[in-house]
Order: structure tokens, then sequence, then C-alpha cells
């Protein structure tokens, strides 16, 4: 995949993750295009970048999702790069009374999951025009082996690797590559309340991405994820048990 002279779409591009790859990408000869819902933080993003549109754009919302396609057809016709980076997750256990872990799932699975294959299907038109094109759905280490504080969470990053790997297959044939960018806890804001603070820095992911598009990789199991991968092919249970051991430990102290 070529990593300069692209058109990059990034949702949820003012913070963590997703604010590092603009960086990056911005860095080294890309056009790049940031998406979130919150116009200031976005314009404060902006300024420290080069090279960079900020669209303030809601993925979760169908109106602003259309605006946003429409005004990237028009104005944007070259864009070749879609990066699902926008999330939301809630941290609690699912025996909690009063926990409504139905609501939380909601709204996981339309941030994390439908409002991909919405932006996707909205695109793909414009993108299997180009003649190099790709989409990058970030998902989690947890898509494999779950967290109990994240349970729907996880399950959200779970559809999400499914489809990213039909999505694969169907355009196999296309112009549009389909990457998979699964990062383990990162040290952001997002995830302070899981203990982020200890987690791999957010240039760390991108530089994996990065990397993975010189190679053509198309599943990306940045920092530790690639060891609990293989720990998972090894044995799935004694993944989750190292997955959840310290988290265990605190649930039984209680």
């Amino acid at each position: 995949m070529n990593t300069i002279n692209n058109t990059i779409l990034i949702t949820g591009g003012s913070a963590g993750i997703g604010f590092e790859i603009a960086r990056l990408f911005s860095q080294k000869g890309n056009h790049v295009i940031i998406t979130g819902r919150d116009e200031q933080r976005l314009a404060k993003a902006a300024a420290q970048l080069q090279n960079v549109t900020a669209i303030q754009s809601d993925v979760t919302d169908k109106d602003s999702v259309e605006a946003l396609t429409t005004r990237i057809r028009k104005d944007f016709p070259a864009l070749n790069i879609v990066i699902n980076n926008a999330g939301k997750a809630s941290v609690y256990n699912l025996d909690t009374e009063d926990v409504n872990a139905y609501q939380k799932a909601a709204e996981e699975f339309e941030t994390n999951f439908l409002s991909v294959l919405r932006l996707n299907e909205a695109l793909l038109p414009l993108l299997k025009k180009q003649p190099e094109a790709a989409i990058v759905n970030v998902s989690s280490i947890v898509a494999f082996v779950p967290g109990i504080s994240l349970p729907t969470y996880a399950a959200s990053k779970a559809a999400l690797h499914s489809y990213t790997r039909s999505l694969r297959l169907t355009l196999e044939r296309s112009t549009v590559k389909v990457f998979e960018l699964m990062p383990p806890l990162v040290n952001t804001e997002f995830s302070t309340e899981i203990g982020g603070a200890n987690g791999i820095p957010p240039a760390q992911v991108a530089e994996a991405l990065w990397n993975a598009f010189e190679k053509n990789q198309y599943e990306i199991r940045a920092g530790n994820t690639e060891d609990m991968y293989r720990l998972y092919l090894s044995s799935p249970e004694n993944a989750l048990e190292v997955m959840n051991a310290q988290r265990r430990e605190i649930l039984a102290a209680r």
C-alpha cells in the first residue's frame, strides 16, 4: 500500500490513536481529514497538524454521516483511505445491579460496529474508483480475548473483526485493501478508566499501521496483542485467564 500522496479520512481523529495516526500520515505527505463530535476539540487538534481538514461529524448520526459523505464526494474526490477509528467503551460487570447492559451494548455496537458498516457502504463506490485504496477498521486485542470489565465493548470489537474478514474477502479482487488494526491497552484518555497509563503510547500504534501499509500486512496486532494472539491460538482458555487475571483478583477481594 502506498504511504504517501493519499487522501485519508480518520473518524475520531481529534485525540488518542486517531490523532497520532493523523499526525504521522500528514507529516509523511498525505492529506488527512479528521472528524469528531466536539468542534472545539477538533479545532484544537487540527491546529497541531499540517495538511489537515477538520470536519465536525458524529458517526452514530445518520444525517451527520450523510452530510459528511456528500461533502467528501464533492470536495475530496481523490479520497482513497478510510480509517474507522471512532469508538465507545463502557467499563462495568455484567452481574452488577441496575447496570443496564443492554443500553451500554446498544451504544457500543452503534459506534464500534454499525457506524463502520454505514460509513464504509457510503464511501465504497468512491474508493473503488481509485487506483489504490484501503479501509482500516480499528478493533482491539479484546476482539478475540474478551476482558471481563469490557464485556459488550469486547463483543462489539469481535463483531467488527468478523465483519472485517468478510469485507476483505469480498473486496479481494478490487483495488480496495482491507486492514484491521488491533491495539492492546493504549495510554489515552479513552482508556483511563481501565488503567490506560500502563498502556503503550498511541504513537506506537500509528507506527504499526504505517509499517503494515508498507508491507501490505492486513492484520496488525500492535504491541503485546501479537503475544496474546499467539497464546489464544495455542490455548484460548489460558489466554482468557491471562487477560482477566488482575481484574478477577480485584473482584474477588471485594
